[in-house]
């Protein structure tokens, strides 16, 4: 069997140390990222809700950045929320921001009533850029 290839940011934050999970992983040339929250370095959560969104997305960024990506190579969105119909205006105002043009990437949102202290989580998958090269971890 072949060893998973992890892919991390170089500056990751404690929650994947402290749940034992990847950043992402890269499988030929998709990358699959694991959910990114709105997380301090230390793993907490950041509590203003705006924020935290913007957060989870700069956390994704530097993931993506990590494997040579980035939004333009994502193919496949899910974002997971504790609370849909209040928070949508604001994940849309940062989603636009990342996503500004056609053709976007699939989406799919989860309402869900818990996420360890988080109120919002995107986890995505990316087609990986020919010739980029990943450094190991």
């Amino acid at each position: 069997m072949t060893k998973r290839d992890a892919v991390f940011p170089a500056d990751r934050h404690a929650l994947y140390e402290a749940h034992g999970y990847s950043a992402a992983i890269r499988s030929s040339d998709l990358l699959f990222v694991s959910g990114q929250v709105g997380s301090r370095s230390d793993g907490t959560p950041e509590p203003d809700f705006g924020e935290q969104v913007r957060l989870a997305f700069s956390n994704l960024e530097r993931t993506l950045e990590a494997a040579g990506c980035t939004f333009d190579d994502i193919v496949d969105v899910t974002t997971f929320h504790t609370d849909p119909e209040k928070q949508f205006p604001t994940i849309m105002e940062v989603k636009s921001k990342a996503f500004p043009q056609t053709p976007y990437p699939n989406w799919t949102a989860i309402g869900v009533n818990w996420l360890a202290g988080f109120d919002f989580e995107i986890k995505v998958i990316a087609r990986i850029p020919t010739g980029t090269s990943v450094p190991s971890n």
